[in-house]
């Protein structure tokens, strides 16, 4: 698929020097960054948002002959959960491909050319005709059958939370506060927090992120944190 202005990828950091820093840019080859475009205003210490080998997710702002000019500054809190939301289901989808089929690099190449990985299997859930293209009879009835059990599997709830903390070991106590197994938790930035939580109906998803916003309430209490729920 061809990468276009304005589109938002997943970043690997190869190169940092004194003005530019130097992206592979996954399934795109390579990039580039300013450093007025890793973040605004003046920046105390780049290490805080670049270091050699960090994924970043950046916008693309130029193609000029094949070269790819890239922002960080520019992504919201919101997509960049997207994008890394979309590599951690796109790593599920190999993961499940190479239990089915000996060497899937050259099919999810083949995948790529015209889809992205999620959109095909999103697609093929509602027209499996769309698995011939690419996969053999045997290979189809083992993807269906492990299609069908994810998608029946799990269900997810989420909210958006604020946790700060004027501390001088704030961010030492804002990792205890969220350190809770059986659910994930990403920064948005500004202080902002996702909570998600995973389970086979909507229920148990429900109680156990009530139960994961509650510890995080109680815990922010006891180190004078400030929590507020933002959506419900």
């Amino acid at each position: 698929m061809e990468l276009k202005e304005g589109e938002l990828v997943l970043c690997t950091v190869k190169k940092i020097d004194k003005t530019t820093i130097f992206l592979d840019i996954e399934d795109y080859g390579e990039g580039g960054m300013v450093l007025s475009e890793v973040a605004a205003g003046r920046i105390r210490n780049l290490r805080d948002y670049v270091s050699i080998n960090k994924k970043i997710v950046c916008k693309v702002l130029k193609i000029e002959n094949n070269h790819i000019e890239l922002s960080l500054r520019r992504v919201t809190g919101k997509e960049k959960e997207l994008v890394l939301d979309k590599h951690k289901r796109e790593k599920s989808l190999i993961k499940m491909l190479e239990t089915i089929i000996k060497n899937p690099a050259l099919i999810i190449k083949e995948i790529k050319e015209e889809y992205s990985l999620i959109n095909f299997f999103e697609e093929a859930l509602n027209s499996p005709e769309l698995l011939k293209k690419f996969f053999s009879k045997e290979e189809i009835e083992k993807l269906t059958k492990i299609l069908t059990e994810k998608t029946d599997k799990e269900k997810t709830v989420k909210k958006l939370f604020k946790l700060s903390s004027s501390s001088n070991y704030g961010l030492i106590e804002i990792k205890e506060i969220l350190n809770i197994p059986e659910v994930e938790i990403n920064y948005l930035g500004s202080s902002k927090f996702s909570i998600s939580a995973k389970a086979k109906d909507f229920k148990e998803a429900n109680k156990k992120l009530t139960s994961a916003l509650e510890h995080i309430h109680n815990k922010a209490k006891q180190k004078n944190a400030q929590f507020e729920i933002i959506e419900k």
